[in-house]
């Protein structure tokens, strides 16, 4: 690199800006390696965002998932069942941003004519270190890197000799549940999401175009604090409130419009999820009144709300309620996901719950977070009526997130 970058880099120490304490970091590693254990893999590299920020704090704007040809996303992180360090591997782009927002001691630098595809490099680093041995782990239910890249990296183990694995759930796992830091991350990110929705529902008037509300909920969000969450959060009016995830588009609001938003507060990259409607002007008694049914789950859910509340005890009086309410055939969705760090495109996490998917073992665990969702649709063709909480287990509590008014705000 040139002179005065090397100048820069040797006084990045100085600007470290991590997102949690050394201990926190060295804690999820730890982890980590005890799941690589039991799963019986060796070495495991690490490529998805969300991965390599849990276990170091590098976040970047590029990950160079959908670029082109000239940048295969081959940067990532070798972890290994044996050692109590990690080797980061990345570009020469990212250099700098490394060694200022990375926790990693070991980061290895892709040679400057080798900067576009990295995988050469890193299987001779790890050869040299005696790393390709036994089994490896590669994230491959991920979209990062994509089908050709992963199957360079299937190859490249495989060629060294390694037998190669999917570890995805072995990282994907161990980020279910939540450190006390992490949890107060999402808190913090459930009191951004409520000011976004007040500001969302302080924007909405005829008139005003669905994507002026989304500018000024973020904008809001933003002041706050907030980071932008990995989904564009939708602000939907109309009509187009039949369906449940259009982009906020140019479209004027207008007087009689039902109004759904759908956000996630973000903080530290740990997302908080919720969605209201609101409406312009004077609702159809039709419509309040099935909203009212559907959000009267919550307050059955919130005397349920527990650690270690069996998922399908929480499910099924959710169906007996909305069947005694006489809404149930309408329902588009009831069940929900699990929710904590997330870069764009996704914020649904891995674990997802409802009835046709639940076993009878599974549980609220303690600290950790999901949404529940509660979506129906309305009578006389006033779309969807949609309300999303996002509830927070900790070891002898739990709770719903926001403060925000579930009924339908009329405006």
């Amino acid at each position: 690199m040139k002179e005065n970058f090397e100048a820069a880099l040797a006084a990045a120490d100085q600007h470290k800006e991590l997102p949690f304490p050394q201990a926190e970091f060295t804690a999820r590693l730890t982890r980590i390696r005890e799941a690589m254990e039991e799963a019986k893999a060796d070495i495991l590299f690490a490529t998805a965002p969300e991965s390599i920020y849990y276990l170091t704090g590098f976040q970047c704007e590029w990950y160079q998932a959908q670029s082109g040809r000239a940048f295969p996303p081959t940067s990532g992180l070798a972890i290994h069942v044996d050692h109590d360090r990690m080797i980061h591997f990345e570009t020469p782009s990212e250099a700098m941003l490394a060694a200022i927002g990375a926790v990693s001691t070991d980061v290895r630098i892709f040679p400057l004519e080798a900067r576009r595809d990295g995988l050469p490099f890193i299987l001779a680093e790890l050869e040299a270190e005696g790393w390709l041995k036994g089994c490896a782990g590669l994230e491959l239910y991920n979209y990062r890197p994509n089908p050709v890249i992963a199957e360079r990296y299937k190859s490249g183990f495989a060629n060294a000799g390694c037998n190669v694995v999917d570890a995805t759930d072995i990282i994907r796992h161990a980020r279910h549940i939540k450190s006390p830091l992490e949890m107060d991350a999402v808190g913090e990110a459930a009191r951004i999401a409520d000011i976004g929705m007040l500001a969302a529902r302080d924007a909405i008037a005829p008139g005003i175009m669905e994507l002026e509300v989304f500018g000024e909920m973020i904008a809001a969000m933003t002041r706050a604090g907030g980071e932008f969450p990995a989904i564009l959060p939708p602000v939907i009016s109309g009509f187009r409130t039949h369906c449940l995830h259009p982009l906020a588009s140019r479209k004027k609001i207008e007087p009689g419009d039902r109004v759904n938003v759908d956000l996630c507060g973000v903080y530290k990259r740990y997302h908080s999820n919720i969605c209201r409607s609101f409406w312009v002007g004077e609702p159809p008694r039709s419509a309040v009144d099935l909203h009212n049914k559907s959000i009267a789950a919550y307050d059955i859910i919130e005397e349920m709300l527990r650690p270690g509340l069996p998922v399908v005890d929480l499910l099924n009086a959710v169906r007996d309620h909305y069947a005694a309410a006489g809404i149930l055939e309408q329902s588009y969705w009831s069940g929900g996901y699990e929710l904590g760090i997330a870069f764009p495109p996704d914020w649904v996490g891995a674990w997802i719950y409802d009835l046709s998917m639940s076993s009878k073992t599974e549980t609220f665990e303690p600290m950790t977070v999901a949404n529940h969702e509660c979506n129906f649709f309305a009578p006389e063709k006033t779309g969807l009526s949609a309300t999303i909480e996002t509830f927070l287990f900790f070891e002898s509590s739990a709770r719903i997130a926001s403060h925000v008014s579930r009924e339908i705000q009329v405006l």
